[in-house]
This record gives structure tokens, C-alpha cells and sequence, in this order.
């Protein structure tokens, strides 16, 4: 019988984003046993294997980041001054016809690593070769949902189809910290045909549906003119009404479409920096939250997105909506750290799982360090979560009661500078 492994973290300042507590607890202790937190409470009075003391730091669920393309990495900055479709069309996909498996699982491993120093513990992926992204995952021990990309107006459709059904195959339900989704790259290079079967492959497995949705004009033009409609929310309603969906980007939606889709079961994966880094705009999420529609929050890819902080996608995201709203009351710091937490893992249909640190849940959080000169003196925790800190704050990461990282060095089995020298060959060669 395997011996059950026992991490106790003391004294911690808990912001555990339960709606059934209180925003913060201080002066709490949390054992996690094996994967699962078994006790939240002051002075827990028993052994462990690891004891951890959290005095004056905080403690909170890791973060979930709905939207991205893990190997990406090798992208950073390669290409600046693009609009969306041009800098794939011209620039991204040249090079990626040219990465191989191991590009992918060095490039996979580089953004893993970037997760675990800024305490993002979730990534929802959405990209290709993933059979190399799977062993990257496995071997940072990293939560990631991923799916092998749909689309079909190049003609390759039937073997994207068919390489999504022997993914599933091979890993649904197999791995921990693995999840699947139906990836659609979007509806202006779908067809109904692999809406339809993509849909069908959804709903047999009950898997999320991640897509890339009116991420800037053009593509807009593009789905009116590709399905003969006057509104981008009608394949939503002829094809996907009744699906789980989880929409990144939803940047040039007008009010009516917003309030045609707080119909539906939808969940908007915000990506604020790529949008503004592509020249996109600015999604309006703040009509969307008074639509009820649940906002969560995604870095891009690197070649787009900058980076992975997710503090500062919370800080992106806080600041862009007070500023053209002219209103600093909208969105408090409290709700944009839901949608970085507990708001990511409903996109992602994990909140049973993930996304609050409660008892009898799987054990994904992070230490937080606020004793340092960007974050003091402190007045507001939650304010200066969002607003000061930034990865480089997060002392401590756990993933399914896994250290991976402590004290800010990694506790998995990698050689970093080995993955950065190997990253810098494969954009060297493909560029």
C-alpha cells in the first residue's frame, strides 16, 4: 500500500475564493494529503512530511489560464507590428510548418516552466503535435486542458478529425492533471461540417468547446460573409446553442450579440495584452459581466500574449475597463482575482476540482511573498495582488499537492538552462 504523503502549510493569510467564507482568514493552517486538501483550520496539531510556514504570506488557488498556445514560447517577439490574420498568415504558421515533435515538447517544457515561476498552475491549451505537449505536461506535472485544433478551410480537415479522436483516445481520462476540450480555431475556417463534428465529439465525451471568437474585425467580416448571416452569434445558435463554450478573445462583439449570448452556456477567455499587441481592441467584458456572462482570463500564446504573468493580465484587465468606461468603480480588485481563479476553472469545467482552496479539493495553489518593496506597505491585500505583485512574488507553487516549485526554485525534474539553449536552436533553424 502506498505510504499517503502529508503537507501541512502554517499560520498562512488564506484567500481561498470561497463564496461561503470569508475573502480572507488569517492565521490558517491547510493539510493536504497526497493530492486532496483535507483540512482547512487554525492550529493543526499533526505530522506531516512537509511543513511549510506561510507567517505573513498569502495563500490563495492557483491561477487559471483559460486561453493560450503552450508552445508558443519560441514565438516571443519574433514578430512585431501585425494585425491577426497577417502575422499568422505571413509569419506564425511558416515557421510552424516546421517545427517537429521535439520542438514542441522543448518549446512545451519552456512555457511550463514560466507557469510554475508565476504561479499559474491551469493552462487551457490550443495547438497541434500534442502527443509531444502531453509529455511536456507530464513531465512538469503542470494542470493543462488541451484538444488538437479543428479547422478545415485548407482542406486538412479530415485529418484533424481524426487525430483529435485518437488524442481522446489516448488520453481521456488517464492522466490526473490532464483534461481535454474541442478546439475550433474559428468559425470563419470552420465549416458546418466540422462544427458539426466537432460538436458531436463534444457532446459524446461531455467536453468543453474552445474557440477563437471575433478576436478583431476582419474575422468578423469573415463569419458573416463565410455563413450569409448579418450577426457572428448565429453559428453559435444553429450549431452549438446547447454546448459548453468557452470563447477566447470576443473582442468586437456589439450589445445586441452580447445580450444574445448571455443566452447560452458560454464563458469569455479575456486576453487583453494580445489583443492590444495584434491592434485588436478592447473586448467589452464589463457589458458582459452586467449580461452575466462569466468573464475568466488567458495570456495568448507568447508570441502574441508578451508573456505568462497572469498578474498582469488582472492588472491589464482591471485598468483597460476603468479606463474607457471612465468609472475606477468597475470591477474591484476582488473579482478579477475570480476570474483568474475560481471564473477559469468553470470555463474549464474543473470547478469541482480546482479554482478555490476548499476542503475535499484537489490541492493547486501558491504562496504568495507580499514582504517585498513592490507590494509595501500593505493597505489593501487584494488591491496589491492585482495592482503591485507580479510572478516574480509567488514564493511557492503546488499542483495536485505537488511542489514544483519552493522558496522560488523548481522542484522538477528539468534542466532550464538546457531548455532554453535547446529553444533558441529551434527558432534559430526555423526563422
Amino acid at each position: 500500500m502506498k505510504k499517503m504523503s502529508k503537507i501541512l502549510i502554517k499560520n498562512a493569510n488564506l484567500i481561498s475564493m470561497d463564496e461561503k467564507k470569508e475573502k480572507i482568514l488569517y492565521g490558517i493552517d491547510i493539510l493536504i494529503e497526497n493530492n486532496i486538501i483535507r483540512k482547512i483550520q487554525m492550529n493543526i496539531q499533526e505530522s506531516a512530511d512537509k511543513v511549510i510556514n506561510a507567517t505573513g504570506k498569502v495563500v490563495m488557488p492557483g491561477l487559471v489560464n483559460t486561453h493560450a498556445h503552450v508552445p508558443m514560447s519560441i514565438f516571443r517577439e519574433t514578430v512585431d507590428g501585425y494585425k491577426t490574420q497577417e502575422w499568422l498568415e505571413e509569419k506564425i504558421w511558416p515557421m510552424e510548418e516546421k517545427l517537429t515533435e521535439e520542438d514542441v515538447y522543448y518549446s512545451s517544457l519552456l512555457t511550463f516552466i514560466e507557469m510554475i515561476y508565476s504561479g499559474n498552475t491551469t493552462i487551457n491549451d490550443m495547438y497541434y503535435l500534442e502527443d509531444a505537449i502531453v509529455k511536456a505536461a507530464l513531465k512538469a506535472k503542470v494542470r493543462i486542458q488541451l484538444t488538437r485544433t479543428l479547422m478545415d478551410s485548407d482542406g486538412n480537415g479530415e485529418r484533424r478529425y481524426a487525430e483529435l479522436k485518437r488524442l481522446i483516445k489516448n488520453v481521456y481520462n488517464k492522466y490526473e492533471n490532464i483534461s481535454l476540450n474541442v478546439g475550433m480555431s474559428g468559425f470563419y475556417i470552420c465549416s458546418e461540417k466540422c462544427i458539426k463534428i466537432g460538436a458531436e465529439i463534444a457532446k459524446d465525451k461531455d467536453l468543453p468547446i474552445h474557440i477563437h471568437f471575433c478576436e478583431n474585425s476582419k474575422e468578423v467580416e469573415e463569419i458573416k460573409e463565410k455563413y450569409n448571416v448579418s450577426d457572428v452569434i448565429s453559428p453559435i445558435k444553429k450549431y452549438l446553442k446547447d454546448y459548453h463554450l468557452v470563447l477566447a478573445h470576443s473582442v468586437k462583439l456589439t450589445d445586441d450579440e452580447i445580450k444574445e449570448l448571455s443566452k447560452y452556456n458560454v464563458y469569455i477567455a479575456h486576453c487583453p495584452i494580445s489583443n492590444l499587441k495584434l491592434g485588436c481592441g478592447i473586448a467589452p467584458i464589463y457589458k458582459m459581466f452586467k449580461n452575466q456572462i462569466i468573464i475568466s482570463l488567458g495570456t495568448d500564446g507568447q508570441g502574441s500574449g508578451c508573456n505568462l504573468d497572469m498578474f498582469e493580465t488582472m492588472r491589464f484587465t482591471a485598468l483597460l475597463q476603468k479606463g474607457i468606461l471612465e468609472n475606477p468603480k468597475v470591477f474591484p480588485a476582488y473579482e478579477i482575482l475570480k476570474m483568474a481563479t475560481i471564473n477559469g476553472a468553470k470555463a474549464l469545467k474543473l470547478d469541482e476540482k480546482i479554482g478555490t482552496i476548499e476542503e475535499g479539493k484537489n490541492a493547486d495553489l501558491i504562496i504568495i511573498n507580499l514582504d517585498t518593496a513592490n507590494t509595501n506597505p500593505i493597505n489593501d491585500v487584494f488591491s496589491q495582488i492585482v495592482y503591485n505583485a507580479n510572478g516574480t512574488n509567488v514564493e511557492t507553487t503546488i499542483v495536485n499537492g505537488k511542489i514544483l516549485m519552493e522558496n522560488r526554485k523548481l522542484k522538477i525534474d528539468v534542466d532550464e538552462k538546457e531548455i532554453i539553449k535547446k529553444c533558441e536552436e529551434i527558432i534559430n533553424r526555423i526563422k
